[in-house]
């Protein structure tokens, strides 16, 4: 095991050229944002013809995986050892929906299904498929944010993390993911402070963005509500105010503000969602919901699988998986953290299928509404939303709703705890990925809250070129992140072997050269 004075020397290494890299990016749009974009474009292009195929085969790969292990005798395999759980069910399953759904549920969920909608997603082009418009735009927005968008967030990943971690007792950061390949020799070697870096820098670019984005939606609704001006002075104190609040989370630690945020958010979620289901279109949100999951079922695997059009596929399916890919290690650190007495067969119901179909029911409600009252009346959520973007489309549908004089505002907030959710968790997961700590220093925490909040800021001052530009950067940063995950398809089912053999699940091991042998 590696000393602590040399731990302490390689997370001040990991740090820096993580820091570094992010103020470098910073620097760079800075001085020529319309250059440093062409650069992004090109890169992005490339990733996305080079690792787009790449990355559909293993998220459906990293799912049947995933449901295997979970429904055969290791789903009884306890996780992190037979201990007690640190917190409640209830309080588990809402920290996990509001780290990962975070920013889809506010952004996405009222947008992308009427974008599918106005333009129907290439699988579904055919007049002859029978699938009428608002089950196929439906059913995409469920297979962006559905099963396998989630099981690439924490299932295998975070088997081989709990068994690296927990069972060998090796630090908890991403360079844990190639134990399996590398034994313990991965705690010292330059691939393990690889993988730390790349993690750190795609983790901070996914969530920046959603930060960046943010200041700009409750600007833009501060304006069409109130008549603000939508300028950088308003975004500026919007993004202080948020910083605010997930730093103090962050600081707080899991066991409190991180848990107490996460469940504030769900119970708030609850009650505007049967808000819209009782006084709005509930009948047409219900029946939306079945029609879009009975398409997503049937059409699974031609969705998941689809290579009809390489452009819409950059910008829709390929560049959220490289989005969910690029958080996939830190939260498999974080999921870890949170699951240990858990069993293999709760965290893959949790992650793999309760949380998707109730992200998913979300998406219909939210979407679902919008395009109830886009039919009613052609243009009152459309236009907005292509005049107005992301931002623009919450606000339309929010502003449709009955009671709206008080769903707008509870939307509002909504959105800000979801965002912050996901500001907390992953400024305390960048602090435990450096130091290797369970239990990062506070102090550590707080410095990456703040960072993520300063280049948001940084970002907003060059407009919306600044974070269309780290939109973008997202996927390039997701490719060698993939590879770092490539492996889990086979050494998560071994480590999951390795933890029924230790508890009595199965009754044979591993030959020892095919489990956790150091490579010589």
């Amino acid at each position: 095991m590696k000393p602590p004075e040399s731990r302490t020397s390689e997370s001040r290494l990991v740090a820096s050229l993580s820091g570094g890299f992010l103020l470098l990016f910073v620097a760079l749009a800075l001085f020529d944002l319309q250059q440093m974009t062409h650069w992004i474009n090109l890169s992005f292009a490339w990733v996305v013809d080079l690792f787009g195929p790449l990355w559909q085969v293993w998220m459906l790969a990293n799912l049947i995986v995933a449901l295997v292990l979970g429904f055969t005798r290791y789903g009884d395999i306890r996780l992190g050892g037979n201990v007690r759980p640190d917190s409640s069910t209830f309080r588990w399953l809402a920290v996990i929906m509001c780290t990962l759904l975070a920013g889809g549920g506010v952004f996405w969920s009222a947008a992308e299904p009427m974008y599918h909608y106005i333009t129907t997603p290439p699988n579904f082009a055919d007049a002859e498929s029978g699938v009428s418009a608002v089950s196929a735009a439906l059913a995409q927005s469920f297979m962006h944010w559905g099963f396998l968008a989630w099981a690439s967030l924490g299932t295998l990943s975070a088997v081989v993390v709990v068994y690296a971690h927990y069972h060998k007792g090796l630090a908890m950061r991403p360079r844990t993911l190639l134990y399996p390949l590398m034994g313990e020799r991965i705690e010292t070697h330059w691939l393990g402070t690889l993988a730390d870096v790349v993690s750190i820098i795609a983790v901070a670019a996914g969530t920046i963005g959603p930060i960046g984005f943010l200041a700009t939606q409750l600007g833009f609704s501060f304006e069409s509500l109130l008549g603000w001006e939508n300028n950088y002075g308003l975004q500026l104190a919007i993004l202080g105010g948020l910083v605010a609040i997930y730093t103090l989370s962050a600081s707080t630690g899991i066991e409190k503000g991180i848990q107490w945020l996460s469940s504030a958010n769900v119970v708030l979620a609850v009650i505007l969602l049967a808000t819209i289901l009782l006084a709005g279109p509930g009948s047409f949100i219900i029946d939306s919901f079945l029609n879009g999951m009975g398409v997503y079922l049937q059409d699974f695997m031609p969705m998941a699988l689809n290579r009809q059009d390489d452009a819409w596929l950059g910008w829709w399916t390929v560049f959220f998986w490289g989005w969910f890919i690029g958080y996939g290690p830190m939260m498999a650190l974080f999921i870890a953290r949170i699951s240990r007495g858990r069993t293999l067969r709760e965290l893959v119901m949790a992650v793999a299928i309760m949380a998707p179909l109730v992200t998913n029911f979300w998406f219909a409600s939210l979407g679902g509404a919008g395009i109830f009252y886009e039919q009613a009346l052609p243009g009152v959520v459309s236009a907005p939303l292509q005049d107005g973007g992301l931002p623009a489309a919450l606000l339309a549908v929010t502003q449709q709703l009955p009671l709206a004089a008080l769903m707008v505002p509870a939307f509002l907030v909504l959105t800000v705890i979801f965002v912050a959710t996901t500001g907390d968790s992953m400024a305390y997961s960048i602090a435990m990925a450096i130091s290797g700590d369970h239990t990062p220093r506070t102090r550590d925490r707080i410095f990456w809250a703040l960072t993520m909040g300063v280049v948001a800021a940084v970002l907003l001052r060059m407009g919306e070129g600044g974070i269309n530009a780290l939109q973008s950067f997202i996927v390039i940063t997701a490719a060698p992140v993939s590879l770092l995950l490539l492996p889990v398809i086979w050494t998560g089912p071994r480590m999951a072997h390795a933890m029924a053999y230790e508890q009595g699940i199965v009754t044979h091991k591993l030959r020892s050269e095919e489990l956790t042998k150091p490579a010589s």
